[in-house]
């Protein structure tokens, strides 16, 4: 009897011991899968940041050509505008540019 329960004894322990092992390389893989999807999502994070950063660089670029654009036109317009004759103001009360009627004593 002896015997037998020593027996089982260390059979118990053996399975013991082989179920902790089996535990320990179980976790061993779990955790290198976890930093295998960990390293992959930080590169997908990464990447992602860099396409972003990408975008807009590309809207600052178009926000600049649109301003200088916009700022060339102005140029142009105000250019144009200045050399444009002015209107004559002749009409009512402004005959030849001047003020004239009852108030041009006044003026």
């Amino acid at each position: 009897e002896r015997r037998e329960r020593e027996q089982k004894l260390s059979k118990e322990m053996a399975e013991k011991a082989t179920r902790e092992l089996e535990k320990m390389q179980l976790q061993e893989k779990a955790e290198v899968k976890y930093k295998e999807w960990l390293k992959k999502k930080r590169a997908e994070e990464a990447e992602k940041k860099k396409k972003e950063k990408e975008k807009e660089k590309e809207r600052e670029a178009e926000q600049q050509q649109k301003k200088e654009r916009s700022e060339k036109i102005f140029k142009e317009w105000l250019h144009n505008a200045r050399n444009k004759p002015r209107p004559v103001l002749s009409g009512y009360g402004f005959p030849r540019g001047k003020s004239a009627g009852l108030y041009s004593c006044y003026t």
